[in-house]
């Protein structure tokens, strides 16, 4: 089917092709990869669903997003295909959504998804009935089995509508009961032997020669390790500090990590963090680089400041605009020489190429990053991988440290420089605020850590373009940035995240802008977000339209939970501002949860980072004086995840700081429940009192 489109829609680029549909109009990388498809495709919005409930339709929704090459695959064999595309006309409203710009809407449909097949996943396929509530799901099809599965519900729709609607309302009675959070009111407990009982039980899972979890595929879940490095290094456990550096080096050694550009894949899909799914997401990238950095402070291993230095080299190469924004993500598929979509391939190598490129230099280029049977991945291509550092290296070929450094990187350019010709991977070029926050919050950890200026500026950048493209003037957050044009309202995970940043910006920078946006941000999600019930934080606004159901987001995942990191906020912005309502609404939020924990810890690491607030000392620390910022730099060498840091330069009303500013002197005051140590002139005694 042809769908005439009107003057907006008809540009130069759809009048080339034979398919165009709704989907022009849009400015989703995911969305317009769809835009040509014989399908009629629809956006998510108001007049679609109207549409669906005048006409009575079943409403078929389609949920992917740029990088996903499953996603690719059944675009090509169904949404491509032409008889498909007739079936699905005729039947359905079909909708396709970008998970990236609604994950809401694909929240919703995953749970449902979950509920009905037991696993989910992208693509994520579902038909619902006209007001939006679905009857049927499941991931990837393949053609014939598509073809059935719509035929076999078209005439169950035709000829027993009740059989779906029973069905319906008991999947929604599911959904709605699925992310349900009770308020607790046992008194909250919050004890080191919890905790530790807890990462016991999770231990058995842990993979102790490669790294990671018991399991393939391999995610490098950032906020679980981060975790696991506070509670370790805390608490004197050297096996498990053990079990997180081997991790963290198997992933930087593993081809997940790009070894010639830098940047991290999404996962891996073997045990030993060797052939990626190749696409690169922001918010991977942004989360390593802080565990990274912490990770050093801990090790001082220079391998984990290559892999920080790496990365942001390949982010601001590769993913930054001119206005400081960041892009989302890589494809994993890029097309080869010949034409065709490939996963991987544009960073994979054949051994004809590598001889015909290092020459000479082949021989210890193999062995370093094992051009052999153990880095061999399908088709004749290499996906690069090391296996020994670089001191067995530099004894086994009898070379010395700083010729093993030229040599690497001169075949990174040479490599590099080759590659470049390649067909490059798609890029998602919209901007997310969220995940955009996850990378501020990197560039501003690596600052901490290493002190380049570039990475603070780099960081106070994207602030000001959170700030200038993404702040509403009524105090609110929108979600997405593409050509100039800011929109779609914020959920929670923005709001969560950007305040993240903004406080790690402050500590850093003692620019108090960033505190109090912060501050005026959590009142925001206050008025628009908050469960008066649970004490907890809905995924979406109240200004938003309804969904099946409206979620509490509290797991953690890849990337946090919204609802753990606003907690993590809320703790810290109570000891910032004094504010007693914020203290015990991160309290409460935790103790909510806490029931859940023991279960399956890795899906609450970032809550049981919360909860070592409370469990162990946790310290203010307030810098005032001239040298304040100074003294901050040379604190920030030190690894202590149990403090934050308050401080000018001259006088301030800020709880923290208040009446403490000293014109002569600067100094440094080490707080602990409301009680203050002597102040302190030098870093080195404040240190002292942070390590008892």
């Amino acid at each position: 089917m042809i769908l005439i489109i009107g003057c907006k829609g008809q540009n130069s680029e759809s009048m080339e092709h034979q398919y165009n549909n709704a989907l022009v109009n849009e400015t989703s990388p995911y969305l317009l990869q769809h835009a040509h498809n014989p399908v009629d495709w629809n956006p998510w919005n108001k007049t679609t669903l109207k549409k669906a409930k005048t006409e009575n339709k079943l409403i078929l929704i389609s949920v992917g997003y740029a990088a996903c090459h499953w996603c690719h695959v059944m675009e090509h064999e169904s949404f491509e295909d032409s008889l498909v595309a007739q079936v699905m006309n005729k039947n359905f409203i079909n909708i396709k959504v970008d998970r990236e710009e609604r994950p809401d809407v694909d929240q919703v449909y995953m749970n449902a998804v979950q509920l009905m097949t037991g696993s989910g996943g992208w693509p994520l396929n579902v038909i619902a009935l006209p007001d939006g509530r679905p009857v049927w799901g499941g991931t990837y099809f393949k053609k014939n089995q598509w073809m059935d599965a719509l035929n076999q519900i078209s005439e169950l729709y035709t000829k027993n509508p009740e059989k779906l609607e029973e069905y319906a309302t008991k999947l929604e009675v599911g959904i709605k009961s699925l992310d349900v959070v009770k308020l607790n009111t046992d008194e909250p407990v919050f004890e080191k032997a919890f905790i530790q009982s807890a990462v016991k039980n999770w231990s058995k899972q842990f993979d102790n020669n490669q790294g990671g979890m018991n399991r393939t595929p391999k995610f490098m879940m950032p906020n679980n390790y981060h975790f696991l490095l506070r509670y370790s290094h805390q608490n004197n456990d050297r096996e498990l500090l053990d079990f997180v550096n081997i991790t963290l080096k198997k992933m930087a050694f593993g081809g997940v990590f790009d070894q010639i550009g830098g940047g991290f894949s999404r996962y891996s899909v073997d045990a030993k963090w060797h052939v990626p799914h190749f696409e690169k997401m922001l918010y991977d990238n942004g989360q390593l680089i802080s565990l990274y950095a912490d990770a050093y402070l801990v090790s001082k291993d220079k391998l984990y400041e290559d892999i920080v230095h790496q990365t942001l080299n390949y982010v601001k190469l590769n993913m930054t605009t001119n206005n400081g924004a960041f892009y989302s993500s890589l494809d994993a598929d890029s097309n080869t020489l010949e034409g065709e979509l490939e996963e991987g391939a544009f960073y994979v190598w054949s051994k004809d190429e590598l001889k015909l490129l290092l020459k000479d230099d082949f021989d210890l280029f193999s062995d370093y990053y094992n051009v052999n049977n153990y880095g061999f991945w399908e088709h004749n291509n290499y996906v690069l991988i090391r296996k020994e550092d670089d001191n067995f290296i530099i004894k086994k070929h009898n070379i010395t440290a700083n010729i093993l450094a030229e040599k690497k990187n001169e075949w990174k350019s040479v490599l590099i420089k080759e590659r470049d010709k390649r067909p490059k991977p798609r890029l998602d070029d919209k901007t997310l605020t969220s995940w955009n926050a996850l990378m501020l919050k990197g560039y501003t950890d690596a600052y901490r850590v290493f002190g380049n200026d570039d990475y603070i500026a780099a960081a106070e950048k994207n602030a000001n373009f959170i700030l200038n493209n993404q702040l509403r003037e009524d105090g609110g957050l929108n979600h997405n940035y593409k050509n100039g044009k800011s929109s779609i309202n914020g959920y929670l995970e923005d709001y969560a995240a950007t305040i993240d940043a903004l406080i790690a910006l402050y500590e850093n920078t003692l620019n108090e802008k960033w505190l109090t946006t912060a501050r005026d941000l959590a009142n925001y999600t206050f008025n628009h977000f908050f469960d008066e019930g649970s004490n907890m934080f809905y995924f979406t606004s109240n200004e938003d339209a309804s969904l099946v159901s409206r979620s509490i987001e509290y797991r953690d995942n890849v990337i946090p939970a919204s609802n753990s990191i606003m907690a993590k906020n809320l703790f810290k912005l109570s000891h910032y501002f004094d504010n007693e309502h914020f203290s015990i609404t991160a309290m409460t939020m935790l103790n909510n949860v806490k029931p859940e924990m023991q279960e399956y810890p890795s899906g609450y690491s970032n809550w049981f980072d919360l909860m070592l607030n409370y469990a162990q000392p946790y310290y203010e620390v307030a810098i005032v004086g001239k040298d304040a910022k100074q003294k901050i730099d040379k604190l920030n060498k030190f690894y202590i995840p149990n403090k934050l840091l308050a401080g000018s330069t001259s006088e301030n009303d800020m709880p923290l700081l208040e009446s403490r500013y000293n014109p002569n002197n600067t100094l440094i005051y080490v707080c602990v429940n409301k009680a203050c140590k002597l102040p302190v002139s030098e870093v080195n005694d404040a240190i002292k009192f942070l390590k008892k």
